[in-house]
């Protein structure tokens, strides 16, 4: 039977498993939107602005592990989608975004809202289609989600004219997709895997040093075996968190610019570290010339690229990090005396990251008068679902809820990473709600990024979205606040939010709950009162407006010159 393009898109769609997409209708995608009036089988959410459309679907993504899947019309419903592309770029976030566009005779002629998207977004997306014949939809949707879930995973656009959309033809779904010039490298080699396994059991002062490549290989559990076997610390990225459990008595926490000094210390000090699924950003690394002066690393990553690009590695094993950790473990297994042995020699290292734990911990000076945004965190970490997903915007906040939050299991941190992309904790909680109805979603905002998508509010009255929204208020651009007040002499330019805003009356005015906590005493009702309520609802919470984000290693520093005190 012969369908219109449109419908073959969402056959397609169909055909992947995909149940939910988010999208916002417009001229050009007008006859994929007249499909979907009839398709129930699939989820529509429509968000107020294509940029939290975007979020939302790589929200969905993260929480999930599927591909998530958004839908904008050309001109600048596409461009609005470019700031949430670069977000799931940078954090490897499976995705697939159609685009529409104008009839295939007008690309080139400047037409009403054309936009050549694929040039836009070359640098920002894995891959692009342009889809010139309709004949060609079925083939390309299946690359794309392909291309989108594989290897080091990443958002893919498929930009779909109008007059394509509207053509017909018979509708065959590739059972599967070869690509010559795409064959990403899955198995780890067993001789460099066996190399590994040596290094570490030979090693006195080992740390793994774990990214979000584990998370997204769905491989926590062999992490968390492996680590335990032969009792080795582990420290995660912000990407990371959630990957081992932050409860354990072997996790040292994050590491890098705001990561825990015993972490830091414990890659200073270290002689192997082994990097999973990491990439050595500059956030982790500091100064790279002096970034673990005394030890080998072993590089464990599914994209080739990744590896030796920011620091020297001496084993480095491609790889997808699930397949590579299974193969570490066998081997570990079939030597368990020496494993013992080996246990045992490890034990003046762990003395020494104790050491470092008891002598400068993640804290704060609590204050009887005034709210410290890290008891807010800590509170939410006490009365929150055990299963509760957390979105966080990109800030203060953000890294107070790294530090003071527990992760025990991967896909319940929603953060933006590699971007730092104001704007995305709202949407992005959106999208997990979307994904998951019956757990508990929390969006830790700050009083600036809050403002960058608020109108989501509306989305989540409309789609009965319970999302709880924590804004932890300092009326400041707290983290640039931050450097100004340290390295520019508290000359605070332009990061003072002055205008007072209600936001219980802001959520009043969407349909949504809103509580106020303005005094520490008022922190813990406000929550539970917030935390019960079956809707979205909006918890503010007026903090200490001048507190610090603390360690911090300056811009330039080595990670072991950290600023310990306000």
């Amino acid at each position: 039977m012969k369908m219109n393009g449109a419908r073959i898109l969402l056959e397609c769609l169909l055909k992947e498993g995909v149940d939910t997409v988010f999208g916002y209708p417009g001229g050009t995608v007008i006859n994929i939107y007249d499909e979907l009036f009839s398709c129930r089988e699939i989820r529509h959410i429509m968000p107020r602005h294509e940029q939290a459309g975007t979020h939302a679907a790589d929200g969905y993504a993260r929480a999930t592990g599927k591909v998530g899947v958004a839908i904008a019309t050309s001109g600048p419903g596409a461009t609005n989608t470019v700031t949430g592309i670069a977000t799931a770029y940078m954090d490897s976030i499976p995705m697939v975004i159609i685009t529409g566009q104008v009839p295939t005779a007008l690309i080139g002629n400047d037409a009403f809202q054309e936009v050549d998207i694929m040039g836009i977004t070359r640098s920002c997306t894995k891959h692009n289609f342009l889809v010139k014949d309709v004949k060609d939809i079925a083939l390309i949707i299946k690359k794309a989600f392909y291309i989108a879930r594989t290897g080091r995973p990443g958002p893919v656009l498929v930009d779909l004219p109008k007059d394509v959309q509207i053509a017909k033809t018979e509708f065959n779904y590739p059972e599967s997709v070869e690509i010559r010039s795409y064959k990403p490298t899955t198995g780890g080699h067993p001789r460099q895997v066996s190399k590994a396994v040596g290094m570490l059991l030979a090693a006195q002062c080992p740390v793994m040093y774990v990214g979000g490549g584990v998370i997204l290989s769905n491989a926590a559990e062999e992490l968390t075996i492996l680590a335990r076997m032969l009792s080795i610390p582990v420290t995660t990225t912000l990407m990371g968190l959630g990957s081992f459990p932050g409860s354990d008595e072997q996790s040292l926490g994050m590491l890098g610019m705001h990561g825990a000094y015993c972490a830091n210390m414990a890659m200073t000090h270290s002689d192997l570290i082994v990097a999973i699924g990491a990439r050595f950003d500059d956030r982790v690394t500091g100064k790279v010339a002096t970034f673990a002066p005394h030890a080998k690393i072993i590089h464990i990553d599914v994209d080739p690229t990744s590896i030796r690009k920011n620091v020297r590695v001496d084993l480095p094993i491609v790889g997808d990090v699930r397949d590579v950790l299974a193969k570490m473990i066998k081997m570990v297994e079939k030597s368990t005396s020496e494993v013992e042995a080996y246990r045992e020699s490890l034990r003046p290292w762990h003395a020494a990251i104790s050491s470092w734990k008891n002598k400068h911990p993640i804290a704060y000076t609590r204050s009887e008068s005034v709210i410290k945004p890290q008891f807010v965190i800590q509170k939410l970490t006490e009365l929150s679902d055990g299963d509760a997903i957390i979105s966080t915007d990109v800030g203060q906040h953000q890294m107070w809820t790294a530090q003071f939050f527990q992760f025990n299991k991967p896909r319940t941190l929603l953060t933006s990473g590699g971007l730092g992309t104001m704007g995305f904790g709202l949407p992005a909680a959106m999208g997990a709600q979307a994904a998951f109805p019956g757990r508990q979603v929390i969006a830790i905002c700050g009083d600036g990024g809050i403002q960058m998508n608020i109108q989501e509010m509306a989305t989540l009255v409309q789609n009965r979205l319970p999302v709880k929204i924590v804004i932890i208020n300092n009326n400041f651009l707290g983290m640039v606040r931050q450097w100004q007040e340290i390295f520019f002499e508290k000359r605070y330019s332009q990061t003072c939010l002055e205008l007072p805003i209600d936001y219980i009356k802001l959520a009043d005015a969407y349909g949504a709950k809103g509580f106020l906590a303005t005094k520490p005493d008022e922190v813990e009702d406000v929550i539970r009162r917030g935390l019960r309520e079956e809707g979205p609802v909006i918890m503010e919470f007026k903090v200490a407006r001048e507190e610090k984000v603390l360690p911090m290693v300056p811009s330039g520093a080595s990670l072991n010159e950290m600023l310990l005190n306000a």
